[in-house]
């Protein structure tokens, strides 16, 4: 069959739309990862600044209970539709990538580095990890096609806590794994999660 030049340039129009649909919807994510991934950075060297880098003691099933008990809250005030305590949601969340920063760089330190690390060091290590989790986000959303904007806020905590039972089974194993990735990529997932939820949530505020 022989199409017409108006056919194939009605085609090559709409093809590139969807192209430049892609794009957009690409930007638009890349800033919205950047802002909330900027205001837990904002948090974490302010708290740095105040307590130093005392979480530096955390070993990773430490790190991997305290995104457990911000997972389980979330879980439960989605559950039960109501919350007693006012801190919110979107600060559970932050707290998770937060903590998730920190279990990674407690990784990528060995034992003999010092507990004790300045704002600049810190912040370079945040922002190494950042780097590391945003290059992996753009990967798979060139993948999946940014499917995660059609998932529930209940996801995102139920493959959080998914992923943590993974790091604890890892570390039972002492850290082996056969075939499956290794404590680092779950917490870079974990990160994601929590940024991607945040994203959403930001979303569906009303304008001021």
């Amino acid at each position: 069959m022989v199409f017409g030049a108006n056919f194939e340039n009605r085609f090559i129009c709409i093809v590139n739309k969807i192209l430049l649909t892609l794009k957009h919807d690409m930007d638009t994510t890349n800033e919205q990862y950047d802002k909330v991934v900027d205001n837990c950075r904002k948090v974490f060297l302010s708290k740095t600044a105040d307590y130093g880098t005392s979480w530096r003691v955390y070993r990773t099933i430490s790190v991997a209970d305290q995104i457990y008990i911000k997972a389980r809250r979330i879980r439960t005030i989605q559950d039960k539709k109501q919350q007693l305590i006012a801190d919110s949601i979107q600060g559970e969340f932050e707290g998770i990538l937060n903590y998730a920063i920190i279990g990674l760089i407690q990784l990528e330190l060995d034992e003999t580095a010092s507990e004790q690390l300045s704002v600049p060091e810190v912040r370079e290590h945040y922002h190494r990890q950042i780097k590391i989790a945003r290059d992996l986000m753009l990967q798979k959303n060139h993948d999946y096609g940014e499917a995660w904007r059609e998932m529930s806020p209940e996801s995102f905590v139920d493959l959080t806590l998914a992923k943590l039972l993974r790091i604890k089974q890892i570390i039972a194993n002492n850290g082996q794994t056969n075939v499956s990735e290794g404590i680092d990529a779950n917490f870079l997932d974990i990160l994601n999660y929590a940024a991607f939820a945040l994203i959403l949530i930001n979303e569906s505020k009303p304008a001021q």
